[in-house]
C-alpha cells in the first residue's frame, strides 16, 4: 500500500523549508547570540553553508538506493541485524524529537496565550492534529504544506517589511569581534538543529517522490531557503533588540513582533510570529512523527505503519510530559544529550553508511538494480 503514496518535488520542498526552520524561527537567534553576541547573524550563515553539504551527504546516499526508505537502506548495507539496530536508534530519536517539540508548542502557548490551561491538555490537543494528520497519509501532509507555505512567506515578509524601520546599525558593530573558533563550534549547533536531524526526511526521499533528480534540488534548495530564514530573523533579532537582549529572551523573534508599531494603529502583532511558528513547529513535528511510525512498521515488516498512530501517540504526549521539568533543564539537554544524539544519528551513521556501501558497492549495485 505504501508504494502507491507519491507526493511532487515542489511538495517536498515546502515540506524541507518547514523542517528546517523548525523551531530555529524562535529558538536559533537566542542560542547563537549568547555566544557570538553581535556575529549571531554571520554564525547563521556558517552554519547554512556546513548544512548544505550534509543535506547533500543525505541526498548522495538517497539516489544509490531511488526506491528505499533509510530504514530499508539500513537493513540493505549493514545487514538486517546492524541494520536494524541502527533503525531502532533512528526510531528512537524521532520519537524523543517529536515529543521535545510537543513540549514547545505546549509550554509557548501555556506561557504566552493561555496560561490557565494544563500543558497536558495543550499537549494532547496538538497531538490529535498531528495524529490525525498522520493517519490521513503522506499526501495529505504534503499538500497542507503547499497551503500553508504560501501564507508562511508572505506573512513572514509582511513582518520583515514592517520591522525594518526600527533596524540599528550600531548594534551589529563590532563586525567579527567573535573569535572563528568560537563561531564555527557555535555553528555546529545550528547544523545539528536545522541539517542534521534532517536525516528523517529520507524516510520520504526518495522512497515517495515521484521525480527523484528534481527532490533532489528540493532537498538542497528547501534547505537553503529555510537557512536564509533563519539568518534572516537573527539578523533582525540582534540588529533591532541588541546582541544582549536577543541572548537573554527564550524566544527573541518573539519579542522582535512585540516592537513593531505603525502609526500608532497596527501594533501587537506578535500573534502572526507565533503562527509562523506553530506552523512550522506542527510541520517539523508531524515529519518527526511519521518517521517514526513509518521506521517502527518497516523494522516489524507490517504491511501499514497506522495501527502504530494511535499508541505511538500516546507515548509521544506521556513523554513530553516529562522529559523536561523545567526550561533550563532543556536547555541544557539540548546543548549536550541532543547535540550527541544527533551527531551519532544524524552525521555519523549517514558516514559509516558510506564506508560500509564502499566497501560493498558492486555486491549492492546488483541488489538494487534487480
Amino acid at each position: 500500500m505504501m508504494h502507491n503514496i507519491k507526493i511532487n518535488s515542489n511538495q517536498f520542498l515546502v515540506l524541507v523549508i518547514f523542517f528546517t526552520i523548525g523551531t530555529s524561527i524562535l529558538e536559533v537567534p537566542s542560542v547563537l547570540a549568547a555566544k557570538t553576541n553581535q556575529d549571531a547573524w554571520i554564525t547563521a550563515i556558517i552554519g547554512t553553508g556546513i548544512g548544505l553539504l550534509v543535506v547533500w551527504l543525505f541526498t548522495a546516499i538517497a539516489l544509490w538506493f531511488p526506491h528505499l526508505t533509510y530504514v530499508q537502506m539500513n537493513e540493505k548495507v549493514f545487514g538486517k541485524l546492524i541494520g536494524n539496530a541502527v533503525s531502532v536508534l533512528f526510531a528512537m530519536m524521532s520519537l524523543l524529537y517529536a515529543s521535545t517539540l510537543l513540549f514547545q508548542s505546549g509550554n509557548f502557548f501555556n506561557t504566552h496565550i493561555m496560561p490557565n490551561t494544563p500543558l497536558s491538555a495543550l499537549n494532547i490537543l496538538m497531538a490529535g492534529v498531528v495524529v490525525m494528520g498522520v493517519y490521513l497519509g503522506l499526501e495529505t501532509i504534503a499538500r497542507s504544506a503547499e497551503i500553508f507555505g504560501a501564507f508562511f512567506i508572505i506573512i513572514f515578509i509582511i513582518f520583515t517589511v514592517l520591522i525594518a524601520p526600527d533596524i540599528q546599525v550600531d548594534h551589529l558593530k563590532p563586525v567579527f569581534e567573535a573569535e572563528p573558533k568560537t563561531m564555527i563550534k557555535s555553528s555546529i549547533f545550528y547544523v545539528l538543529m536545522s541539517s542534521g536531524n534532517a536525516i528523517v526526511l529520507l524516510m520520504i526521499f526518495p522512497a515517495f517522490v515521484n521525480d527523484v533528480k528534481h527532490a533532489k534540488k528540493s532537498f538542497l534548495l528547501g534547505n537553503l531557503i529555510g537557512g536564509l530564514i533563519i539568518i534572516l530573523i537573527t539578523f533582525l533579532s540582534i540588529s533591532v533588540l541588541g546582541a544582549g537582549k536577543t541572548a537573554n529572551e527564550i524566544y527573541p523573534s518573539y519579542e522582535l513582533a512585540k516592537r513593531i508599531s505603525v502609526g500608532n494603529f497596527i501594533e501587537r502583532i506578535e500573534v502572526l510570529m507565533a503562527l509562523l511558528w506553530i506552523l512550522s513547529l506542527y510541520f517539523k513535528m508531524i515529519l518527526y512523527f511519521y518517521a517514526t511510525v513509518l521506521a517502527i512498521a518497516q523494522i516489524l515488516n507490517l504491511k501499514d505503519y497506522r495501527p502504530l498512530i494511535m499508541p505511538i501517540g500516546i507515548i509521544t504526549v506521556v513523554l513530553s510530559l516529562v522529559i523536561y521539568p523545567n526550561i533550563i533543564y532543556k536547555q541544557n539537554w539540548d546543548n549536550t544529550t541532543g547535540n550527541s544524539l544527533t551527531l551519532v544519528v544524524g552525521i555519523i551513521f549517514p558516514l559509516l553508511l558510506v564506508i560500509v556501501y564502499g566497501i560493498r558497492r558492486k555486491g549492492l549495485k546488483k541488489e538494487v538494480t534487480k
